[in-house]
């Protein structure tokens, strides 16, 4: 019976580290650009995949110049990252959502727009029918600054025809294949990066882990 006590209070002990598993998005910071703070956001699972949203929409702009934004947008970023958190980047740059899990017409859930659409903000696909407005994106997300009257470009390029790139319309879950240098899209940025906990333990923790050691040490004192 003791035995199976003190493997139970190191069940206990065990949960009370670990806490409770992240949740899909979560707002870990902001980051300044043009004298306006603007959310980053992590996306702990996007097709196994972690990833940070920077909530800034680029004006519309060709493939080649939205790609161009991206790439040099961390010299003009000031960050204020939460003191619960902190980022170890993986990719060396910000860049366009990557469509390169399907980079398909259609409506496609395994690129990383489709992930964020159709898994993190539980969407469907919308056909025949009116557009979401922006407050159903950003309302119920940590999102303040998406747009759905628009295409944001991908940063991939067709498999089928190397002069258009994959877009995605987030008003109805539709990706498209269309082309570079005729269309102007608007940007949206994203960046791979390990995102650790660095805070101290919350309330409901700690009273775990007090129970926890009570009860090791009371089985202690009777051994």
């Amino acid at each position: 019976m003791r035995k199976f006590l003190i493997f139970m209070f190191g069940i206990l002990l065990l949960f009370a580290i670990t806490g409770v598993a992240n949740a899909g998005l979560l707002k870990i910071g902001t980051a300044t650009c043009g004298g306006s703070d603007y959310n980053l956001i992590w996306n702990d699972d996007n097709n196994g995949n972690s990833l940070i949203w920077f909530d800034y929409t680029n004006e519309a702009l060709g493939w080649e110049d939205q790609k161009a934004w991206a790439a040099g947008l961390d010299s003009s970023l000031t960050y204020h990252i939460d003191a619960s958190y902190a980022i170890t980047w993986i990719d060396e740059a910000w860049r366009l959502p990557s469509a390169e899990a399907d980079p398909n017409a259609g409506y496609e859930r395994t690129s990383e727009m489709g992930n964020l659409y159709y898994e993190e903000f539980g969407l469907q696909k919308r056909t025949g029918e009116p557009y979401y407005e922006d407050a159903d994106l950003n309302d119920e997300t940590c999102f303040d600054n998406l747009s759905v009257e628009r295409y944001y470009w991908s940063g991939t390029e067709s498999q089928n025809n190397p002069a258009n790139a994959l877009a995605f319309w987030l008003g109805n879950g539709f990706q498209g294949a269309l082309t570079k240098t005729t269309n102007d899209f608007l940007g949206l940025a994203v960046r791979s990066g390990q995102v650790d906990t660095v805070s101290a333990p919350e309330p409901a923790t700690i009273l775990f882990l007090g129970f926890g050691l009570i009860g090791l040490a009371g089985l202690r004192r009777k051994a």
